[in-house]
């Protein structure tokens, strides 16, 4: 049985057991979070949404907290003398999937 959920403007496909990471999600390690934005749910009986399913759920908890690799944007404008350089990190939750629900 699979899912096909909505969190932080992203699609997931997801199964049982899944480690996810997604945007930052409020919480600590051991959290339980609960997707209610549910796309799809494929296996035995498929049912899709429109655009959600009504009463369908994903049930998962949070591993941790964290931020991805730095990501540098450099800006240069020729014969200016003028450049720029940043960095960025994105923050993400990690998610273990524990049960999905469906009508």
């Amino acid at each position: 049985m699979y899912a096909i959920i909505k969190t932080g403007g992203k699609q997931f496909k997801i199964e049982e057991g899944q480690d996810i990471y997604v945007e930052k999600l409020d919480g600590e390690a051991g959290d339980s979070v609960i997707f209610d934005e549910v796309l799809f749910v494929g296996g035995d009986n498929t049912v899709v949404g429109n655009p959600f399913i009504k009463g369908a759920s994903v049930e998962g908890t949070i591993e941790k907290q964290g931020r991805m690799k730095k990501v540098t944007t450099f800006k240069y404008r020729r014969r200016k003398d003028s450049h720029t350089k940043k960095g960025h990190r994105q923050p993400y939750t990690k998610v273990s999937i524990t049960s999905i629900k469906s009508n």
